[in-house]
């Protein structure tokens, strides 16, 4: 009878035949009204309305709702999927179906049997729109079981964050990596996880915590520094993160740590990670007074083709600011830079690096002493790359004014290829400004010398 009563509540003229059905016998009942006979037969009209809306209500009850599109329900329930999440095989699974299955220790795919490479869920917002476009369509709503917050953050999302993190301060090696792993894996493809790392509590030193015991690194598992390294990288990209992470106290040393001890692809992470923190002047700032230069410039000496790009746009953006010049110059950048020019090694960046370190006196001074002066001229002689020409020809008019005893080397270039003259012609507007300094200067020197 309950059933029976919710199906026809659910039709407003039934409600009111039941309703004027109930005023009618409790008149017949009472006697109220002299036309007993006719308030029956109206009754009986009544009841036979009632009757036929309820046999026409119970045939479409099954038919009221219409049966969703098979790609939209999940293939684990076959129910209509409210928060639809693509699994590594492509598979789209309704999340809370496809964490049960993975939870109870499952690693393949349900539909394709699929070895997994890892357990990372991404929410399929495409196909929820079409879902939720397809029920808004036919009148049904659908139930978000997975509260979505103002910056896009899904409750479960939070949740498994939250558990991942717990993870990572396991006292089992397998499940730090495991969760070291899929931290990595989340913060590259999602920044909805690198926003969490900036508004969860202690979230960086927990991810830290794996790396962050004793110094002695004969303990320390690679793997693990490299997916907890690479974590701290992802998440700096967020703009938000950039000086909460630097101001960690754990961050430099350990960054610091792994350009000097990590697999090469760690130091290389290390190298753009310090980078990326050092967008900020503050962080500059910091990463230098904590000496982060003098292992990027060990780095840099190594000389690894995966690390030197990396390695040289850090310490780039790290001399921007003058007290790093100073540091670099002290830690032997000039020596280590001008020999890697001479080896054709990254001479863009190095070039540029050099032109910046070149307003502090001791570098005048080193690169007098390792022959970057000829070294120079050869490129602005043999490149082809403006750029390149422009930094060679205003690292050598800075030069010009320091250390006049290079005016000789300048000049006997110029007497024998003409590459100043040459520069001043056909150089940019830059190059041709600082070549054409150069030249004065040289001649000056050469009328006092006729005048002497």
């Amino acid at each position: 009878m309950a059933k029976r009563g919710v199906v026809l509540e659910c039709d407003p003229r039934v409600v009111v035949v039941k309703k004027e059905l109930e005023r009618m016998v409790k008149c017949i009942v009472e006697e109220e009204e002299d036309c007993c006979e006719s308030l029956i037969d109206a009754a009986k009209e009544a009841l036979s309305l009632l009757k036929d809306l309820n046999l026409r209500n119970k045939s479409s009850s099954t038919t009221s709702l219409p049966s969703s599109p098979q790609q939209f329900n999940c293939p684990l329930s076959n129910q209509l999927m409210t928060d639809p999440v693509i699994l590594a095989s492509g598979q789209t699974y309704e999340r809370r179906m496809i964490e049960k299955w993975l939870k109870a220790g499952n690693r393949t795919c349900p539909r394709t049997q699929q070895v997994l490479s890892h357990t990372v869920l991404t929410p399929n917002h495409l196909i929820r729109e079409i879902i939720g476009q397809w029920c808004e369509n036919h009148g049904i709503q659908l139930t978000n079981s997975n509260h979505v917050n103002e910056q896009g953050i899904a409750e479960g999302e939070h949740h498994h964050f939250v558990s991942l993190l717990e993870k990572t301060s396991s006292s089992t090696l397998s499940e730090q990596k495991a969760a070291a792993k899929e931290l990595r894996l989340l913060t590259k493809k999602m920044p909805s996880f690198r926003v969490l790392f900036g508004e969860t509590s202690h979230a960086i030193p927990k991810l830290l915590k794996p790396i962050s015991g004793s110094g002695n690194t004969n303990n320390l598992h690679l793997d693990l520094q490299e997916d907890v390294i690479t974590t701290l990288l992802n998440i700096s990209i967020h703009d938000n993160n950039k000086k909460l992470v630097a101001e960690t106290p754990m961050v430099i040393p350990l960054l610091m740590k792994a350009l000097r001890t990590g697999t090469i692809e760690t130091r290389s992470n290390a190298a753009a990670a310090l980078f990326t923190l050092s967008a900020l002047d503050c962080n500059k700032q910091l990463i230098g007074k904590a000496a982060a230069l003098k292992p990027l410039i060990d780095l840099l000496e190594e000389g690894h083709p995966l690390a030197m790009k990396d390695v040289a746009s850090a310490i780039f953006s790290l001399c921007v600011i003058h007290e790093n010049k100073v540091r670099a110059v002290k830690d032997g950048a000039v020596w280590v830079i001008v020999r890697k020019i001479m080896d054709g090694l990254h001479v863009d960046e190095l070039l540029a690096i050099l032109a910046l370190l070149s307003s502090h006196q001791k570098a005048i001074q080193d690169m007098g002493e390792i022959g970057g002066v000829t070294c120079l001229l050869s490129i602005i002689r043999e490149s082809k790359c403006d750029r390149n020409k422009e930094n060679c020809i205003a690292i050598l008019q800075t030069i010009c004014l320091y250390d006049r005893t290079k005016l000789k080397d300048m000049r006997e270039e110029e007497n024998k290829h003409r590459t100043i003259s040459e520069l001043a012609l056909n150089g940019t507007s830059r190059a041709k400004r600082k070549a054409t300094a150069i030249l004065e200067r040289l001649n000056r020197v050469v009328n006092i010398t006729h005048t002497a």
